[in-house]
């Protein structure tokens, strides 16, 4: 049912299609619309809580739907803070969807009734997103909110009620890598079709705790467990008509025997990670109007423009901040990545992981071949907290990389050789 208080849309050129040419399309677009939030998430990358001074207005926010439209958008995702909380989600859902984008909300589900998921999917949302990050306890903590466990399964099921695809997403880190099983068992129980996994990076709340983040050598087990629980889920489903994915999120992986498992889609080609898509595929849309290539990355060092300067049509096809990744060669890699047999395709993975960790893009340790790599030579890599974060959205400190003999205890021993502290990213 459309909603009558959403203006019609007004004529534009032709969208543009990825059979006209080679150019860059932001046919995957990820948009804060608003840091007001309902919880106060201990892991949150953007710092959310209150809505920021300046974020768009509902006709801004129109100006940038049409823009994505005409610049061949697909697919939108709605985020937080909590998009919900918008007064005009329901007119904002309705512009993008009436220019056929297919539109999705991430939400921790704290007041996600069956009434105002009902409401969403009648302005046009196609499918809610539920973050989920651990059993009841754990998932709590991780919020900072009691009882926001409780109230991300009433969100499936309000989603559920009200005719929406659910999907779930899950950020792994210290508290939680022990409970993934636990977690897909929950999520897929409450109707979830995938479930997205990333680990938790040190961005915003979680630089604050580094002792949540999973260290690089965790990350064997971690994608072990995940590709067994892919595994198992497609033998249970085959005959009955139902799909459970496994989605590796971008930081995730890295052409380990589990690459093209966790990368492909059911039935679709066979996938593998081929370098980080910001500003190629994707784009990310502050709720100021501040764009970047990647909606995880930094503010500071990736800001490619702001739409109440200049249109996101210019930025998107001049924004220098947004280039990086189609203008990359390997000559930004070091480290271990820069000898990596890979080194060509990967170029270093995750570039917000990498940044958010070691200061710069072109070296990640998160890697299960690399972490196979290094255990040939008897040895591991761990990180080293060195600088805060400035307590700003979307920031960072800074950690060292840590070389030291498979096995070591976490601090030197008397006696033994201290570690050996790697080359990093200067202040």
């Amino acid at each position: 049912m459309a909603d009558p208080r959403i203006p019609p849309t007004t004529p534009a050129p032709r969208a543009r299609r990825p059979e006209d040419g080679d150019a860059p399309i932001p046919l995957f677009a990820v948009w804060e619309l608003t840091m007001k939030c309902d919880q106060p998430c201990q892991h949150c990358g953007s710092r959310a809580g209150h809505a920021r001074n300046a974020e768009l207005s509902t006709n801004e926010v129109f100006e940038v739907a049409d823009s994505l439209a005409r610049l061949g958008c697909r697919e939108v995702v709605l985020i937080g803070g909590e998009a919900y909380l918008r007064e005009d989600i329901h007119a904002i859902v309705g512009r993008l969807a009436r220019h056929g984008l297919r539109v999705i909300m991430q939400t921790g589900g704290r007041a996600m009734t069956v009434e105002r998921a009902r409401k969403l999917r009648d302005a046009g949302l196609t499918a809610l997103g539920v973050s989920v990050d651990g059993t009841a306890p754990i998932h709590d903590e991780l919020r900072g909110n009691r009882g926001s466990h409780a109230a991300a399964m009433r969100a499936f099921d309000a989603g559920a009620a009200a005719g929406l695809l659910l999907t779930a997403n899950t950020q792994i880190n210290r508290l939680n890598m022990g409970v993934l099983r636990e977690i897909a068992t929950e999520v897929r129980a409450r109707g979830a079709l995938a479930w997205q996994v990333q680990i938790t990076v040190p961005m915003g709340r979680a630089a604050d705790r580094p002792e949540w983040i999973v260290e690089p050598w965790h990350v064997v087990p971690i994608i072990d467990t995940l590709a067994a629980i892919q595994r198992e889920a497609a033998i249970e489903g085959q005959g009955k008509g139902w799909i459970f994915d496994v989605v590796a999120g971008n930081n995730l992986g890295y052409y380990g025997p589990h690459e093209a498992l966790l990368r492909s889609r059911p039935g679709g080609q066979e996938a593998y990670w081929s370098g980080c898509r910001a500003g190629i595929s994707g784009i990310g849309i502050e709720s100021d109007g501040t764009v970047k290539g990647c909606p995880s990355l930094p503010t500071a060092p990736y800001a490619g423009g702001n739409v109440r300067a200049i249109s996101l049509d210019a930025i998107w096809e001049h924004g220098e901040a947004l280039k990086f990744s189609r203008e990359r060669t390997e000559d930004e890699l070091w480290g271990f990545c820069r000898t990596c047999y890979f080194a060509p395709y990967c170029r270093a993975g995750c570039s917000w992981t990498t940044h958010c960790t070691l200061g710069r893009r072109g070296n990640n340790p998160f890697c299960y071949h690399r972490v196979k790599e290094l255990e040939k030579r008897g040895v591991r890599e761990r990180i080293e907290k060195r600088k805060n974060a400035p307590q700003q959205p979307y920031d960072f400190g800074l950690f060292e990389l840590v070389e030291e003999p498979l096995g070591a205890e976490p601090v030197d021993l008397p006696g033994e050789a201290p570690r050996r502290r790697l080359p990093i990213a200067s202040d």
